[in-house]
């Protein structure tokens, strides 16, 4: 199973072509990450306010495979899934959710949970590990 996310696709997320820009395709990716984050209890202002851990990007791709425009209605759904000790990966797949036969974007992050002090690696909280179950059990 996966984490569903909706959305509509705002002018500002468009290029001069009128098409949904790379960038702001990670972005909307990542929106659905922070979303389901917070539906299981996980608050990044708080992670961010006690400054023990840090969970940058380390890699990102996205392949776009139909174009995507201003006004499009998004359903994006995620599996998260522990690479490391310390590591996560996301997979992400856009649709249009009058046709969930027909991927739209694939895409796919993946994280490193740090000390921010150190910018050392530490293993992922119980919290985090938590979310991962419950990610891939929706």
């Amino acid at each position: 199973m996966a984490f569903d996310y909706s959305r509509r696709v705002y002018l500002g997320d468009t290029d001069a072509a009128g098409v949904v820009y790379f960038a702001r395709g990670i972005e909307i990716c990542h929106e659905a990450y922070e979303e389901s984050l917070a539906v299981a209890g996980i608050s990044l202002q708080q992670i961010l306010r006690e400054g023990k851990i840090a969970l940058p990007i380390i890699h990102a791709e996205i392949d776009f495979l139909r174009p995507i425009f201003c006004g499009d209605r998004l359903q994006i759904n995620l599996i998260a899934n522990q690479v490391k000790g310390s590591e996560f990966a996301i997979a992400y797949q856009i649709f249009a959710p009058a046709n969930l036969d027909r991927v739209l974007v694939k895409a796919q992050t993946r994280h490193v949970c740090i000390n921010p002090q150190t910018r050392r690696r530490v293993d992922l909280p119980l919290a985090m590990l938590d979310w991962l179950k419950k990610i891939n059990s929706l």
